[in-house]
């Protein structure tokens, strides 16, 4: 799994040629487990509780709507454009070392954004931490398997997989906690503890790990990031802009700047001997078609779980106590039927489970659009519910996409293709957070007007504000907040149809032999 607004696809990319032995000695495997699981902790506590401290940081640092969108965005871009860079450095200096930059460079970052001033600055040290997490974030999975021999490595990675569930799991609720116990200010603490966190995991692997050798000299490919970087970047400009006030004007050039700078991406991935994106993958259309209906439902999953957050707490004025358990249904379920779901998927293939959990998630955001749409303001009876079915919905395809994603293509390009699909998923919560917050602050001024003394979408209310003002404004929070969970619905079906058209339904190899071995 991944981040918040980057619940992951399960597939993280595993970089190199895993030897049949291993590097480290069987008393210090425990420590390589420990660090792993400490530095996954950091990105996850960071991402999920930051969409429950997003109103916090507005009121406290003056932020914008498109200041909180790119606090988000900054993060998500440079790590969605440097995972596969990040991977292949694990290859090309040794895991060890690669791990531990990132994650120094993560808390570095972290407390730079713990101390930051004023949104530009957060804007800008939240990139650096993309930085260091598109290197951390495969590191750690990675590691564990270059660690641990093939007959203990299932067991490991399993119980980096539940830790890792169980921080998604507990880390807003306590997040939500903390900041309705101590005020707004505290969001600080979400990024400050970050430091002890790493430092201690940095300790662990260099005093108790030996440094493993580079797997293979592999080039990075800078140039395709940096284009990447600046292709999506304008991109995401370009559609945040057009809820920026005075700011429209630059959206359509961005955007434009964007297209042809993502061609040109392109073009040079496919010149490329080591390219960064194995373009050629995409001729297969099982994988296309996989990737297609991941981008779909990762930029529903995002655009949620970035804005119902702000609205229940901004607009509808529910603690941050409360909201923090938004997430805690998505990552159990997640957590408990995956292994379940994911032998389903083997028995019948990949195809139905897939269709199924989108169109489930189709129903739950669908649900959440008609909430808002009536004003029902409830979120044990109404919101929670309806998190619970998009729990149930995700865990029906998180397992099975990655198979799908897998068994699509050659067994030599199964890291590649893995960390394709990671980076497609993270790009599609980066155009989500932005496209979504345009509609949001487009639907939500067309309802109220705008003008001085008007708070924007995600504002809490500020104090003295006429009632019935108040009231349109809520009336107005519920309206763009319904045309965000429509759109999204939408997409999620067309997740399904691309799924049912293009993943194959056929029992794989493995289960039928199984079958066979029972019958």
């Amino acid at each position: 799994m991944h981040t918040p607004t980057n619940v992951g696809t399960g597939a993280v990319p595993l970089t190199g040629s895993l030897p049949s032995d291993t590097f480290c000695p069987q008393a210090q495997r425990r420590f390589v487990l420990i660090a792993a699981i400490l530095a996954s902790a950091l990105g996850f506590i960071d991402g999920s509780v930051l969409a429950i401290a997003t109103p916090a940081i507005r009121v406290d640092l003056g932020a914008s709507l498109a200041e909180a969108q790119w606090i988000s965005n900054a993060y998500a871009l440079t790590l969605s454009a440097l995972i596969l860079v990040g991977g292949a450095a694990g290859d090309r200096f040794g895991l060890r070392h690669s791990f531990v930059a990132g994650i120094v460079l993560f808390i570095a970052a972290s407390l730079a954004c713990a101390l930051a001033p004023n949104p530009a600055v957060l804007i800008a040290f939240r990139a650096i931490q993309g930085v260091g997490a598109a290197v951390m974030v495969p590191g750690s999975l990675a590691i564990i398997a270059k660690a641990y021999p093939k007959k203990e490595r299932g067991r490991a990675i399993g119980i980096w997989a539940a830790a890792s569930a169980l921080t998604m799991a507990l880390g807003p609720v306590l997040g939500g906690f903390v900041l309705s116990a101590f005020g707004d200010g505290i969001w600080r603490a979400i990024f400050a503890i970050n430091l002890p966190l790493g430092l201690i995991s940095i300790y662990l692997l260099l005093a108790k790990v030996p440094a493993d050798a580079p797997a293979e000299k592999r080039s990075l490919d800078l140039g395709g990031a940096a284009l990447a970087i600046s292709a999506f970047g304008a991109l995401a400009y370009g559609l945040t802009s057009m809820s920026g006030d005075g700011e429209g004007l630059m959206s359509g050039p961005s955007i434009a700047a964007g297209a042809v700078l993502l061609v040109v991406f392109i073009v040079f991935e496919r010149q490329r001997r080591e390219p960064m994106i194995d373009l050629s993958l995409f001729r297969i259309g099982a994988f296309a078609g996989a990737n297609v209906a991941t981008f779909f439902l990762y930029f529903a999953l995002s655009a949620n779980l970035f804005y119902l957050p702000m609205l229940m707490i901004a607009g509808w004025g529910l603690s941050t106590a409360e909201v923090g358990f938004i997430f805690l249904p998505l990552s159990a379920l997640i957590a408990l039927l995956s292994g379940p779901v994911g032998q389903w998927s083997d028995r019948i293939g990949p195809r139905f489970p897939i269709a199924s959990g989108s169109l489930v998630v189709a129903v739950a955001f669908a649900g959440l659009a008609l909430l808002a749409y009536w004003g029902i303001h409830n979120f044990w009876l109404g919101v929670f519910p309806l998190m619970a079915l998009m729990g149930f919905g995700m865990a029906l395809v998180v397992s099975p996409l990655s198979t799908a994603i897998m068994t699509a293509v050659e067994d030599k390009d199964t890291g590649a293709a893995s960390g394709i699909n990671n980076a497609v998923s993270r790009i599609g919560g980066l155009i989500a957070v932005a496209a979504m917050g345009s509609l949001a602050a487009w639907v939500y001024a067309a309802v109220l007007g705008t003008g001085a003394g008007i708070p924007g979408f995600g504002e809490p209310a500020p104090a003295g504000l006429a009632p019935g003002l108040d009231a349109a404004r809520l009336a107005a929070s519920d309206a763009a907040f319904a045309a965000v969970a429509a759109v999204t619905a939408l997409l999620c079906l067309l997740s399904a149809i691309t799924a049912w058209m293009t993943v194959s339904g056929e029992r794989l190899p493995w289960a039928r032999d199984t079958a066979n071995q029972q019958g």
